[in-house]
């Protein structure tokens, strides 16, 4: 749309999606050279950063590759560059919740795509503003029970199947990763609700690279699965007993992605939208993710660079901007 050349490296370990988009690109008539795909590892990556042909470089992955390899060497180069990194977001739940829309969304943005999405949610915090202690203490325990009770019944198996909720996470490693980190929260003292290493398919495929929607709760912010990007089916829920303790809680997180509110009140959603560091704001929404003619957002330990992708920003820095001062007598 801009009229670059593009050089285009995909993941090494998931590369197929955009294999077919490049075959779907030549069958539309691109010509040659245009829209061009490398595959390989580290050294094809240090190769694009130093090339001097190439005058910029959008990055999605983990951050410390984005901000310690990408954004770095693209300073040292002059590069434009947009680098997408990592997130850990946060869903609040306020009293005033629809809880049958609000615990539906929650299914969507903490397990579909097995939590294998950059705006997954991952820390659940229940908030008792304007409530008494035994009154959020009640709320708490319902939003909990209808939380698991859904994630209980989420259906797991072949991902091309229409009846199946939750497919497999990416590989065999991947899963080790998740359960992994489900052992880190019980040995750091959280408490599970339910158990993702146990699980069953509705389809008799090889269960190799599943993981169950898992939910803990007890879960402090100084614990591992409260802080880092787990990128699978993984809920911590935790309270708060305001609104303003919730925010704080979330800017506790180095991370800016994204951060969602259920609620009804105009107030709170505007307290959220205003004060909450984060790029990408839900309201009543669990997957905030804005549309194409809008910027994705990002900020933090999320985000490194000035502009970002999509929208007017994306066709900032694929452009160079060119200023004309005439006079004609």
């Amino acid at each position: 749309a801009t009229g670059n050349t593009i050089v285009l490296k995909p993941s090494s370990e998931d590369p197929i999606s955009q294999v077919k988009i490049a075959e779907l690109a030549e069958e539309a008539g691109i010509p040659p050279g245009v829209w061009n795909i490398v595959h390989g590892g580290r050294n094809v990556v240090s190769g694009m950063l130093d090339h001097p042909d190439i005058e910029g470089i959008c990055f999605v992955g983990s951050t410390p590759v984005g901000r310690d390899v990408i954004y770095r060497r693209c300073g040292e180069t002059g590069k434009r560059v947009i680098a997408m990194c990592g997130a850990k977001n946060f869903a609040l739940v306020m009293p005033d919740a629809d809880l049958d829309r609000t615990i539906a969304a929650c299914m969507t943005s903490f397990f579909g795509n097995a939590g294998q999405r950059c705006l997954a949610n991952a820390n659940l915090v229940i908030v008792g503003e304007g409530l008494s202690e035994q009154e959020h203490e009640e709320f708490y325990q319902e939003v909990v029970e209808r939380f698991v009770a859904s994630a209980s019944r989420i259906r797991m198996g072949y991902g091309l199947d229409d009846t199946v909720h939750m497919g497999p996470l990416r590989d065999k490693k991947k899963r080790d990763r998740v359960v992994g980190y489900i052992e880190k929260g019980l040995e750091e003292g959280a408490t599970l609700l339910l158990d993702g290493r146990q699980f069953e398919l509705v389809n008799d495929i090889p269960d190799t690279c599943f993981v169950g929607p898992t939910v803990f709760e007890n879960v402090t912010l100084d614990m591992t699965i409260a802080r880092e990007e787990i990128f699978g089916p993984v809920a911590s829920v935790m309270k708060a007993r305001s609104l303003k303790e919730a925010i704080e809680m979330i800017h506790q997180i180095p991370y800016g992605n994204a951060a969602s509110i259920f609620t009804n009140s105009g107030k709170w959603a505007r307290e959220f939208q205003y004060n909450v560091q984060c790029g990408n704001i839900g309201i009543n929404v669990g997957i905030a993710a804005p549309m194409a003619f809008f910027p994705f957002g990002g900020m933090k330990d999320s985000f490194f660079g000035v502009l970002h992708g999509q929208g007017r920003e994306a066709i900032r820095f694929f452009t160079e901007s060119k200023v004309v001062i005439q006079r004609w007598f």
